[in-house]
């Protein structure tokens, strides 16, 4: 099965660049290592009915088709290799623990140098816009009404960044606002926001919580990316994807602190950050999150300790 990506880089070159662009939509051949030019659909509506036609995994009762979508949101320092080398990497753990459905991911302007941070948060703010324009949007309104595929996202660091963004901007905009669009399942690793920020009666996550059925934080207090002493980030708060959720989130929000199982496997995971991409025991998890078929405080692959769920 080839590889579906939507990029908002611009083009330079013939070469896609790091700075916000135009959207583009790109099937690509899994014998390709990168995301090229090339590539690109230029019929939009081609590339969502291809996409919505291969989500399609069965059909209910009724005879209507059912199926899912996941959009994987990437973090900063991401050269477009890395992208597509983690998109893989999550489609082929998730088809391993039985998924059916289509992994898209959304590619924005970001440096493959980590002196790029600052730069990366401000393309992230100027570009999450169009993932609710032309992702989030485009694949409600092009379902027809005996089909109904369910929509998750999946962010890493400042994707998580870029998604709350989005929901934010979407809500101040009467159009937007205006439309009947919710995403079944978010989910955040590595989430480079503020943990405060995440709180019920903070405005700039008040849309995120509105337009999903659940959102899951996953976190890991030995990520050394996000502590507060990286010089990238001197002077801002704790993050998410450090230390959780605040226990002030609404009733559809959860957190699912990784710490236990990281620090007992930290000699094979290695990368404290990104280790949650690819791996079998995260993915299954994952999985099971997607279905949303066994309540969050039963999925087999957490333990519930003191009132907090945590990755077995």
């Amino acid at each position: 099965m080839n590889d579906y990506i939507i990029c908002v880089r611009n083009i330079d070159n013939g070469e896609f660049g790091n700075e916000p662009g135009t959207t583009y939509f790109l099937d690509i051949p899994s014998s390709k290592q990168n995301i090229e030019v090339e590539n690109i659909i230029r019929q939009k509506s081609d590339w969502f009915k291809l996409v919505l036609q291969e989500a399609v995994v069965g059909q209910d009762l009724n005879g209507n088709d059912y199926g899912d979508i996941l959009v994987f949101v990437h973090g900063y320092n991401n050269s477009q290799e890395i992208v597509l080398n983690r998109h893989r990497k999550i489609k082929e753990s998730l088809e391993k623990e039985g998924y059916q459905g289509v992994v898209v991911s959304f590619d924005w302007p970001s440096a493959d140098n980590a002196l790029n941070y600052l730069e990366d948060r401000s393309d992230a703010k100027y570009t999450a816009i169009k993932l609710v324009d032309d992702c989030i949007k485009t694949f409600t309104l092009m379902q027809e009404d005996s089909c109904q595929i369910n929509l998750h996202i999946l962010a890493h660091s400042t994707g998580a960044y870029v998604v709350r963004e989005a929901f934010d901007d979407a809500d101040d905009r009467p159009r937007v606002a205006s439309t009947n669009w919710i995403i079944s399942q978010i989910m955040f690793i590595g989430a480079d926001i503020s943990a405060q920020s995440m709180s019920e009666s903070n405005p700039k996550s008040s849309s995120l919580y509105r337009h999903c059925v659940r959102l899951t934080n996953f976190s890991n207090p030995y990520d050394s990316v996000l502590k507060l002493s990286n010089v990238k980030r001197v002077g801002v708060a704790p993050r998410v994807g450090r230390i959780g959720l605040p226990k002030d989130t609404p009733a559809n929000a959860v957190n699912v602190n990784c710490g236990r199982y990281y620090d007992e496997n930290k000699d094979a995971l290695k990368s404290a950050h990104s280790w949650y991409i690819g791996n079998d025991s995260f993915s299954k998890d994952m999985l099971l999150t997607i279905s949303g078929d066994i309540d969050r405080y039963s999925i087999p692959t957490r333990n519930l300790l003191n009132g907090n769920l945590h990755l077995k």
